[in-house]
């Protein structure tokens, strides 16, 4: 479940209240506090929103190759330090 109200808007993955690609950073610290305390369930469903929004964006630029890992995996790592 996505909380709050900025969610995606397929197949564009972008956000359907500010236009920006999604995650936007509303949907960010909005997913940040729904899992925070559990991260892995986080890049879990992260994960499984990527492989779809890469399809989606893949066939709508023709079929060449889309990746959005660092749109949608690298802000939700957890840091050390």
């Amino acid at each position: 479940m996505i909380p709050g109200r900025h969610t995606p808007l397929p197949p564009t993955w972008l956000c359907r209240v500010d236009a920006h690609p999604w995650p936007c950073g509303e949907a960010k610290l909005a997913l940040l506090a729904k899992y925070a305390d559990d991260r892995p369930r986080l890049l879990t469903l992260l994960a499984g929103w990527k492989a779809e929004a890469e399809d989606h964006l893949t066939q709508l630029d023709g079929g060449r190759p889309v990746d959005v890992t660092d749109r949608f995996l690298a802000w939700a790592r957890r840091t050390t330090g």
